[in-house]
């Protein structure tokens, strides 16, 4: 198989985890509109079903910052709505600091999230079990496999949390704004080691960052599963909701309509 497939796996299931992120963000937004019919009210409401991703998020956050020397001044878990319209499901203060730490602080609720979507997906779903099955190909182990899966204790309350995390777990564009400059001095810097020889450190980290990468799209492909069932519901409930109070929302294009974590 080729080198390059787990890069290829976290971008196909990159793209349409972000679409859906996006779509569910704002459905659950519309449902609050139609279900309070005042701006305010839809937004308390609207953070509500994300709250626990939304903890693990900032957490991460705070975390990551004091486990880097960074300074904190406060965190708030209330969805506020920002002066240029879009909604803040939550925020942490943190003083300034170089690009290396704020990017590192950025990224953790992504890989906090993911961890915690794999350690779902495995130990509640049993997901690894089912992966063989699928190897395998043999239809009795499948279907045991998905049965025991869909039977696990508590099931509907680990599919919630796990959509809960996996939505809150993107790194919102403040999250975002120091990662250029890293991501280019790090590709300075495997340029730089490539050309003085040094191809066999980098050879030594290719299975570390393939392994990463691998578990990365898992976990996005995992989200992506347990998205369908509530994205079913939520276009359900907005049509029953528009259509008992004749009303509809009408969505701006995504790129002006922001939701921040």
């Amino acid at each position: 198989m080729s080198d390059w497939w787990p890069v290829a796996a976290v971008i196909a299931t990159f793209i349409p985890l972000v679409l859906l992120e996006r779509w569910i963000h704002q459905h659950i937004h519309g449902v609050a509109l139609l279900a309070t019919r005042q701006d305010d009210a839809a937004v308390l409401l609207y953070g509500l079903p994300l709250l626990p991703g939304v903890m693990l998020h900032e957490l991460s956050h705070w975390l990551a910052a004091k486990l880097l020397g960074v300074k904190t001044a406060g965190m708030s878990l209330l969805p506020q709505r920002q002066r240029d319209g879009h909604v803040r499901l939550g925020s942490v203060t943190i003083y300034q600091t170089d690009v290396v730490r704020a990017s590192l602080i950025g990224v953790a609720p992504l890989i906090s999230g993911s961890l915690a979507v794999l350690a779902m997906g495995q130990w509640v779903f049993g997901v690894g079990a089912l992966g063989e099955a699928l190897q395998s190909g043999k239809v009795e182990a499948i279907t045991q496999s998905l049965a025991a899966a869909l039977s696990a204790p508590d099931m509907w309350l680990w599919l919630y949390l796990l959509f809960a995390v996996a939505n809150a777990m993107l790194p919102s564009e403040s999250d975002r704004e120091t990662w250029p400059p890293v991501i280019l001095f790090l590709a300075v810097v495997v340029l730089a080691a490539y050309v003085l020889g040094f191809s066999s450190f980098l050879l030594d980290l290719a299975p570390l960052v393939t392994s990463a990468l691998r578990w990365l799209a898992v976990a996005f492909a995992l989200t992506i599963v347990a998205d369908v069932p509530f994205v079913i519901v939520i276009a359900l409930t907005e049509r029953m909701l528009g259509a008992a109070s004749g009303h509809r929302v009408y969505y701006k294009r995504i790129d002006k309509k922001r939701v921040n974590k």
